[in-house]
Parts: C-alpha cells; sequence; structure tokens
C-alpha cells in the first residue's frame, strides 16, 4: 500500500468510527487528517484533501477547538491560520472522555435524578420505575465518577500503570 493510499484509508474509517465518540464523519476526518499530518495544515489544505466547502470546515474546525482536541497555530510571515491536532494520544483519551461525560452522561444523570424523582408511587408500576430508574441513576453516576477520577488522575502513577495495563 503506497502512503496516499494508506493515509486516505485511515482518514476515511476514522472518519466512519467518528459517530462511536459523538462526533459527525467529516469533524472525524479532519482530525484524522490533522492527527497525522507532519506540519500543521491551513483551512485550505484540508478543503482541498477532503474535497469539502469552506463552511463545512471552517465549522468543523471550530467543533474540534471546543473538545480541546485541535489547536490553532500561526506561521511566522502567514496571514492563514493553521490548525494541528492533539498528538498525545493519552491525552485526546482524557479530552474525549471529558467532553463525552458532559455532553452524553452529566444530562442523562439529571435526566434520571428528575424522572425517579417522582411523589405519585401508588401504583406498583410507578414503584418500579423509580426503583429501576434510581438505579440507572446510581450505576450512571459511578460510571461518571470513575471516568471523572481516571482523568482528574491522569498523571498519578497508580493511573498510568492501569492505563498502560488497559492497552
Amino acid at each position: 500500500m503506497e502512503f496516499n493510499e494508506a493515509k486516505n484509508k485511515f482518514v476515511q474509517t476514522w472518519g466512519a468510527l467518528g459517530s462511536q465518540w459523538g462526533i459527525n464523519k467529516t469533524m472525524a476526518q479532519i482530525h484524522a487528517l490533522l492527527m497525522v499530518a507532519s506540519e500543521p495544515l491551513s483551512m485550505e489544505d484540508i478543503m482541498e484533501e477532503l474535497m469539502i466547502s469552506r463552511g463545512n470546515a471552517s465549522m468543523n474546525l471550530r467543533g474540534l477547538i471546543d473538545w480541546g482536541i485541535v489547536y490553532k497555530e500561526y506561521k511566522a510571515g502567514e496571514r492563514k491560520e493553521f490548525f494541528t491536532a492533539e498528538k498525545d494520544l493519552d491525552e485526546l483519551a482524557v479530552k474525549i472522555s471529558q467532553e463525552r461525560s458532559k455532553r452524553e452522561l452529566k444530562p442523562a444523570l439529571k435526566i434520571l435524578k428528575e424522572v425517579s424523582s417522582i411523589e405519585d408511587i401508588q401504583s406498583s408500576e410507578a414503584r418500579h420505575f423509580v426503583e429501576q430508574t434510581t438505579k440507572l441513576h446510581d450505576f450512571v453516576l459511578k460510571a461518571d465518577n470513575v471516568l471523572d477520577k481516571i482523568t482528574e488522575y491522569k498523571d498519578n502513577w497508580l493511573t498510568k500503570l492501569v492505563l498502560k495495563i488497559m492497552k
């Protein structure tokens, strides 16, 4: 396999996997392209490589910057903005985990807390509902707390050991 073919296959595959961690295909493709680029790329480079519009590139770059996994860079003597991705895979995993928790787990916890706090539990069906949603809330809360601890203590030697073992 030649370099360009391998790079294209990686970018396309990473794009398809993007939906698994909460972003759209184009956003994931831009991230993949920046992650394997040896130098920061301009928006025009990204548009040309992925054959996407300026608006699409701009919107998705802004989203990646909001996630904290893509950064703007400036080159001396250049008026264009350049972009680079987080290259440290451990840091990338932490940032994605934190963002997914904020976007998915925290809102789910809020809803589960709300629905498990109903007062009208006269029927056995309502009691069962409250019991199950309370259990689900507690489980999601534990998972979110574990995720918080892992990302909070990423510099901790024990966490590094656990992450290394998981690899």
